[in-house]
C-alpha cells in the first residue's frame, strides 16, 4: 500500500524548505517546523535589534518576542504583501521603536531633504564592506548606532543584512526611492563619522632610541 506523507511533515528532507512552507506547517502544530524557522532567521532578527538598539539585551528580548508573535491566533503575515523574513523584520522593527520610545534615548529625526541629499551625494554600494575592511566591525557597529533612526534603519537592513529595496521599503512603509536616499545619506553620514572618530584618535609618539651610556 502507497504511504502518503504527513501534511506536517516536508515531502523532501534534503530539500530545504521556503519559510513560507514552514511557517504553514508550524500553524498546524508542528514544533520541529518552528525550529527550523527559528534557527534560519534568528540571527539576522538579533542582530537587526542590536544594531538598533545598540543592547544585547535589549535585542535578545525583541527577538524572543518575534517569534513568540509567530506562535500566537493572531498572527497576521499575509504572503501577497511580502516574505516572512520582512514580516519578521517588520516586526522587530515595531519592537524597537516601542522600546526607543520607553527609553526616550533615540537620536532624533535629522531634518535634511533626502531626496536633495541622494542627488548630490556619489557614495558607491561596496561603502559598507570597504569601511568594514578598513576601520573594523567595532569601529562600524559604534557608528551605525549613533546615525537617527531613519538613517540607522536603512544601513541595517540592505548594507548589514543584505535586503534587498523593495523589500525594505515595504518593511520601513515608505516606497523605494526613500530607501535610496536615505541609504545614500546613511553612508555619507557613516564615513563622515567614521573619519572623525579615526582622525580624532590620539596619535602615537614616536619612540625615541635610549642613549648608551658607557
Amino acid at each position: 500500500m502507497d504511504e502518503t506523507p504527513s501534511e506536517t511533515q516536508p515531502m523532501n528532507p534534503g530539500v530545504s524548505e521556503t519559510d513560507h512552507s514552514l511557517l504553514v506547517r508550524l500553524r498546524k502544530g508542528d514544533e520541529s517546523a518552528f525550529v527550523t524557522l527559528y534557527r534560519k532567521r534568528q540571527g539576522a532578527i538579533y542582530r537587526f535589534a542590536l544594531h538598533m538598539s545598540g543592547s544585547a539585551a535589549a535585542a535578545e528580548d525583541v527577538t524572543q518576542e518575534v517569534f513568540l508573535a509567530l506562535l500566537r491566533e493572531e498572527c497576521g503575515f499575509d504572503p501577497s504583501r511580502g516574505t516572512v523574513s520582512g514580516y519578521l523584520f517588520g516586526i522587530a522593527r515595531k519592537l524597537v521603536l516601542r522600546q526607543m520610545e520607553r527609553a526616550r534615548g533615540d537620536v532624533p529625526l535629522d531634518s535634511d531633504n533626502e531626496d536633495s541629499a541622494s542627488s548630490e551625494l556619489a557614495v558607491d554600494d561596496d561603502i559598507l564592506g570597504r569601511l568594514t575592511h578598513r576601520e573594523g566591525v567595532e569601529a562600524l557597529r559604534r557608528a551605525v548606532v549613533t546615525l537617527p533612526r531613519r538613517y540607522r534603519e536603512v544601513v541595517v537592513l540592505c548594507d548589514l543584512e543584505e535586503v534587498d529595496y523593495a523589500e525594505a521599503a515595504g518593511i520601513l512603509n515608505c516606497p523605494i526611492g526613500t530607501v535610496r536616499s536615505r541609504l545614500h545619506r546613511a553612508r555619507a553620514l557613516l564615513l563622515e563619522k567614521l573619519d572623525k572618530e579615526r582622525h580624532g584618535r590620539p596619535a602615537v609618539n614616536p619612540l625615541t632610541p635610549a642613549r648608551c651610556v658607557i
